[in-house]
């Protein structure tokens, strides 16, 4: 078999040779790969790896670019290496070659954006500073009509409007703090959804796009652009800020595209799932710029939203839901305003399926599974604090750099237990430990793996911590 010009051979298991059999075994490779770090990660670097052979010991692999080679081989070509060995023999070594291919840039993977190679890059780089706009797409559901305001999210809706309004606001930036599912993100598109309409220049984008653009920037030796493309907007809008931190180039090159467009007078809107002053990995100069303008909390829903949302659901789509049911998904689902009207969707398209009206029985059955996670739901910060108070340290521990065996060793348990007892995937653990990269949570994983094995204390510990987290 000849793939991208090269012979494709594989020496399986059995002994037989099967391109077919080979490429399954890979693509099996790499869905553990996306399960393990996560869809994003997995569309910027992993999809675009291509099996050419193992052969002698040695699994070669292709990717389209010398940028996405480095990156697969710092961050995956061990886990690549283990994975193989694990599920069909042991391997020496993995070799990555460049295809020379075609393929998205890892900042277009992740945003859906279209590739521009250096050559396009440059001559639209002028068009792009005077472009109507160069943000991600805005989600249409997301406007200050469709948002339903509380005790808990008044105050950040007010300065949210102020913005979108355009009117004269004395705090630059405005800085949405608050959980996952509670508002922040659909507060940000209803800024930009309002910004847009007024005429002003918008953009809006993760943390982690931002990142990939600089990164691309530099790949291609075209800082210059991407400073312009971004000191010219009117608005710039970034979400889970927390995600750059503890990198330092990408920190510095935010630092300074804030401080030009603040010396503009141009608006900056920020969100993240702590505050400023609580981010570990973060400049302090950073930190101070983020913290110059306002911090809008926006904290847990309380059971009147909770209804509120859900009448205002029911009415956006047109149908209706007993009031003792509505009353029942208030009461019962307190995590976040996503599970909330997940909950609620999957209620009336059981109703609409089966031509039959809705009761509280009936929610109680078809929701079970998300009652039962909502009665009980172990989270990182839960892991945390238990870890700490078994070992006597302090919570600081688990998101400070110190290597101490008193402090590490207990933070890498605290690792193990977050990827045993809870649904986030690795990048999303790391960034609760400080802002670690996936790779320092794996090697803290494997590390208690290995001691687990040895160490029957250590076990105790294990023991006794699983039972307080499941108290």
């Amino acid at each position: 078999m000849f793939e991208n010009g090269q012979q494709v051979t594989v020496e399986t298991a059995d002994g037989n040779d099967s391109a077919s059999s080979f490429d399954l075994r890979f693509a099996q490779v790499k869905a553990l790969l996306q399960k393990e770090f996560g869809e994003t990660a997995f569309r910027s670097w992993i999809a675009p790896i291509d099996a050419v052979s193992c052969v002698s010991g040695t699994l070669s692999l292709n990717v389209p670019t010398r940028f996405i080679r480095d990156w697969v081989k710092s961050h995956y070509a061990d886990r690549i290496r283990s994975l193989w060995t694990q599920h069909f023999g042991a391997i020496a070594r993995v070799e990555i070659g460049i295809s020379g291919k075609k393929a998205a840039a890892p900042a277009a993977a992740a945003s859906g954006v279209a590739y521009e190679t250096p050559a396009i890059a440059n001559e639209n780089a002028a068009k792009d500073a005077s472009a109507a706009d160069f943000s991600v797409a805005l989600d249409p559901r997301y406007t200050f009509e469709n948002f339903v305001t509380g005790s808990s999210n008044e105050f950040a809706y007010a300065a949210a409007r102020k913005i979108a309004d355009n009117e004269k606001v004395s705090f630059n930036p405005l800085f949405l703090q608050g959980g996952v599912g509670l508002g922040k993100t659909h507060l940000m598109h209803a800024i930009a959804h309002s910004a847009r309409a007024s005429g002003r220049k918008v953009a809006y984008m993760s943390a982690e796009k931002f990142m990939y653009d600089f990164v691309r920037a530099l790949r291609f030796q075209d800082t210059m652009s991407f400073k312009a493309k971004f000191r010219s907007v009117d608005v710039l809008m970034v979400d889970d800020i927390q995600f750059i931190c503890g990198k330092d180039a990408t920190q510095e090159e935010f630092f300074h595209t804030f401080n030009a467009l603040i010396d503009q007078g141009k608006q900056i809107v920020i969100s993240a799932d702590q505050s400023p002053a609580d981010m570990d990995g973060l400049e302090e100069r950073l930190r101070s710029r983020l913290s110059m303008g306002l911090v809008a909390a926006i904290h847990p829903t309380t059971y009147e939203l909770r209804l509120g949302i859900l009448q205002s659901k029911c009415a956006q789509m047109k149908r209706e839901l007993p009031q003792d049911v509505l009353e029942f998904l208030a009461q019962k689902i307190a995590s976040n305003v996503r599970e909330l009207e997940g909950a609620l969707n999957r209620l009336i398209a059981h109703a609409e399926l089966v031509n039959r009206s809705v009761t509280v029985d009936t929610a109680q059955d078809l929701l079970a599974d998300l009652l039962r996670s909502n009665d009980r739901r172990t989270t990182i910060e839960d892991i945390q604090r238990k870890v700490c108070e078994h070992y006597s340290i302090r919570l600081a521990d688990m998101h400070s750099p110190r290597r101490a065996r008193p402090v590490a060793r207990p933070r890498q348990l605290a690792m193990y237990l977050c990827k045993q007892l809870t649904t986030h995937s690795l990048p999303e653990i790391g960034r609760k430990f400080g802002g670690r990269d996936h790779t320092t949570i794996i090697h803290g994983v494997r590390k208690i793996e290995e001691l687990l094995a040895t160490d029957p204390m250590l076990r105790a510990d294990l023991d006794s911590l699983k039972k307080a987290i499941a108290a």
